[in-house]
């Protein structure tokens, strides 16, 4: 086998970005499988969930925005804690960032370590990265379980419907329109990234955001669901893949056997039925990494450092 890139560095081609309007109220930023933005447009103000990786992405977002209204853009929500999703958030000159506690312990406890390796990991996705102010995006409001904000008479429910992608998951949810907004809970045609995850409660979680029936949903990646159909596509290739990740894992830790065996029999199982998935080789090492930890001794993520990214696919790649 070749050696790899290490994870998605060799990646530098950018992607044609779509700005598809989903309602009068909300609109989705996509570009094919790189990570999405959500906005909510409001009676008298714009609400932006999950902001771009660098403020000069943002821009793009801002401009985008602009060309459909003059609204001010007052709240800024974050999904969770992870760099490529918060550190933009400077550009919007928002009056308020918004997350779960959960996400903000999550900041406290590894945002600078998660901000240095996953600049290290995919550098096209931080564009202008010097254009990041120095230190972290931190929430000016917190909440835990649900908090309702209304844009005039639009309604906007910030859930927690249970641990996933990471243990702050927050979903967007405007019930008057049955559109949800759900980070990276949620991907269509774009591989889970999964090395901060619960693998046990996502398809459960999943099951939550199944239960408001969206008729529509923006995923953490990949394109806009606008029909209920594709929103049980997206819901359903999610949750296989978590599914399938966890159970060729546990298989492996029942035999015995040690985490490059289990890596390499998980990726060859996995490769014919996920492996067209964006950034499938890239998510793949560190997703098996965190579902080895999660079946063995680790019920929570440990931190990813750089140094150890790069130990980790030392040992899994090289």
């Amino acid at each position: 086998m070749s050696r790899k890139a290490f994870a998605s560095q060799a990646d530098l081609e950018d992607k044609p970005v779509s700005f598809t309007r989903l309602s009068e109220h909300a609109y989705a930023y996509t570009a094919e499988g790189d990570p999405n933005t959500g906005i909510i447009i409001g009676d008298n103000a714009v609400m932006v969930i999950d902001t771009q990786a660098t403020p000069v992405m943002a821009q793009d977002v801002i401009r985008r925005i602009r060309e459909v209204t003059d609204k001010p853009i007052k709240y800024v929500v974050l999904s969770h804690y992870h760099a490529v999703r918060v550190l933009g958030a400077s550009a919007y000159q928002a009056e308020h960032i918004i997350a779960s506690q959960d996400t903000y312990d999550l900041i406290v406890e590894r945002g600078e370590a998660d901000k240095a390796s996953e600049i290290g990991r995919f550098p096209r996705l931080f564009r202008a990265v010097e254009s990041v102010p120095p230190g972290l995006t931190w929430p000016t409001i917190t909440f835990t379980g649900k908090m309702t904000i209304w844009l005039g008479k639009l309604e906007v429910q910030l859930l927690q419907l249970g641990r996933g992608h990471t243990k702050g998951d927050t979903v967007a949810w405007l019930p008057q329109e049955k559109i949800l907004f759900s980070g990276d809970l949620v991907e269509f045609d774009a591989t889970p990234y999964a090395g901060d995850a619960y693998f046990r409660d996502w398809p459960r979680t999943l099951d939550n955001i199944a239960a408001l029936q969206p008729e529509k949903l923006v995923p953490g990646r990949g394109a806009a669901l606008v029909t209920p159909e594709q929103v049980q596509a997206g819901l359903a290739g999610t949750r296989a893949f978590i599914s399938d990740v966890y159970a060729c894992v546990q298989e492996g830790v029942a035999a015995g056997k040690d985490l490059k065996t289990v890596y390499r029999e998980t990726y060859e199982r996995l490769k014919p039925k996920y492996g067209h998935w964006v950034i499938f080789d890239h998510c793949m090492p560190f997703d098996v990494t965190r579902c080895y930890d999660e079946a063995t001794q680790y019920p929570d993520p440990r931190v990813w450092t750089a140094e150890r990214d790069r130990q980790m696919w030392e040992t899994l790649e090289g």
